[in-house]
């Protein structure tokens, strides 16, 4: 692997799973130039000072610990499960999952249940570390795909996976139980130390991000006597803008607000006489 001369930030990026597409969009709504062909390993963006290397997600964390490169996008279960010396330093919103044990239906209640069993995951860190934290000795067996199958077919007596809608394990005549072993999605990683040149610039393009995502812009109409009523609902990130318009009497509001909940917004607002509600989507802010 070629690396550019020093001043240039190296990061690693997920090159196929389900994280790449999402990782890849957020990089570009960063700013950042993104490879056209899937087959390119890497790219340069001078413009931004980076250089971008499309790897395994289940090596990223490896390359990021080991120092030859600088920082990476990865899952928290991947950057866990390696053991690798990175560390998580930005959580951004995707490739959410939740890992847990599941066995037979009826069979299994209680997580001590798993002393002395056959358990089989493809995250092998994970599951040891969690077990040990417990003081649970149990038999882990590492596999790459179709863990459901694992206990039918006699290899394991329990399983430990992603579980999303839980439709594969019922498949499997399998049933989750016990506390959730992890709570994963993907992380910003770097190793642990003096942080590298260039990092805190490319955290806060993604943060900028992750804001305007969650927000969206307001814009109203509203008497100046109502105003107080109305910038209670709509506070802002550090005060809403207000202006005077040239009808007496009215000012224009803007602020920032949750996109989440924005229409019953715009609903209280206008029952409080607010007119000409407008929402506007950020594409990227700083705060």
């Amino acid at each position: 692997m070629t690396l550019q001369p020093n001043g240039t930030l190296r990061i690693a990026v997920p090159n196929k799973g389900s994280l790449s597409q999402a990782a890849t969009e957020m990089l570009r709504e960063s700013g950042y130039r993104q490879r056209q062909d899937a087959k390119e390993l890497t790219l340069v963006d001078a413009e931004n000072g980076v250089e971008f290397y499309y790897l395994r997600p289940r090596d990223i964390a490896l390359y990021v610990g080991e120092g030859t490169l600088d920082i990476g996008i990865t899952g928290r279960d991947l950057l866990l499960d390696s053991g690798a010396k990175a560390e998580e330093v930005l959580t951004l919103g995707f490739g959410r999952s939740r890992f847990q044990f599941a066995g037979p239906v009826g069979e299994f209640t209680d997580l001590q249940q798993l002393a002395g069993r056959r358990i089989a995951t493809s995250y092998v860190g994970v599951v040891r570390t969690f077990l040990e934290d417990r003081g649970i000795d149990a038999s882990v067996v590492r596999l790459d795909g179709a863990v459901e199958t694992s206990v039918r077919l006699g290899v394991a007596d329990i399983i430990a996976d992603v579980v999303e809608t839980g439709s594969t394990l019922r498949q499997a005549g399998l049933e989750v139980f016990g506390e959730t072993i992890l709570d994963s999605e993907a992380v910003l990683i770097t190793r642990g130390g003096e942080a590298p040149a260039g990092l805190e610039v490319f955290k806060r393009r993604l943060e900028g991000v992750l804001v305007a995502r969650t927000y969206v812009m307001m814009d109203y109409d509203i008497a100046t006597a109502d105003v107080d009523a109305a910038v209670t609902l709509t506070p802002g990130i550090e005060g809403p803008t207000i202006s005077p318009l040239h009808r007496d009497g009215w000012v224009a509001v803007r602020a920032m607000v949750p996109r989440a909940g924005a229409q019953r917004l715009m609903d209280e607002l206008y029952d409080l006489g607010a007119r000409g509600i407008l929402l506007t989507d950020i594409h990227a802010c700083r705060l």
